[in-house]
């Protein structure tokens, strides 16, 4: 072989090997990006630049996917109305006219209701120890 010949083959084989290897290294990015995980009978498939989620069967040595139901939408659409409802939260707190808080008739009525039960209670207990006979020691009582 001589040197015109050599030179020649190499000038031909580089530019080859460089078109050979550049889908090689587009190929690679792709598979930084998606990631596989097997449930079940079946993959997930995850996007992790959009986060959007594959279903994917391995149908007659083929991996077929179809879309995933949008689960992260349904989460952020979640997030978005829960941030509402703080916000509105807080602006009620914050101007005051949200309180909960009972006023003095409340109270005054709920004891009169505590007190009505409590007697009604303490005048069963009182009947109850009249009809058991004192004839047996009676246990201490604290």
């Amino acid at each position: 072989m001589t040197k015109e010949m050599a030179s020649g083959l190499a000038a031909l084989i580089l530019p080859a090997a460089l078109l050979l290897a550049a889908p090689g290294h587009a190929a690679e990015a792709d598979v930084t990006r998606f990631q596989l995980e097997r449930s079940g009978d079946h993959f997930v498939r995850l996007d992790k630049q959009t986060g959007a989620m594959s279903i994917c069967q391995d149908q007659n040595g083929n991996l077929v996917c179809r879309m995933a139901a949008d689960e992260r939408a349904a989460y952020e659409d979640e997030l978005d109305r829960l941030s509402e409802r703080v916000s509105k939260l807080e602006k009620t707190v914050a101007s005051g006219s949200g309180s909960s808080l009972p006023s003095d008739a409340d109270i005054d009525r709920t004891l009169g209701i505590m007190q009505k039960f409590m007697r009604g209670f303490m005048d069963m207990a009182k009947e109850f120890q009249k009809q058991v006979p004192d004839d047996k020691a009676q246990p201490q009582k604290t």
